[in-house]
């Protein structure tokens, strides 16, 4: 995928339909694990680019929801 990613960059229509979308994504992400009721050092880590979905997932798989606070 990475290496896709390389190859393509700089082709407008495929950067203009993709841009967006991985955007919407990770606001996406971001805004349903602030909505998780975990501690907040586990929903900041939902601001990390790339993996924050997953670090959320694994933080909630580990512990379990907790109360917010």
């Amino acid at each position: 995928m990475l290496l896709t990613n390389l190859a393509t960059v700089h082709w407008p229509p495929l950067s203009s339909a993709v841009g967006p979308l991985h955007g919407t994504a990770y606001l996406v992400t971001a805004v349903l694990a602030w909505q998780l009721p975990l501690r907040r050092g586990v929903r900041l880590r939902a601001l990390v680019p790339a993996v924050g979905g997953l670090l959320v997932l694994r933080a909630a798989g580990r512990r379990g929801p907790q109360a917010a606070g």
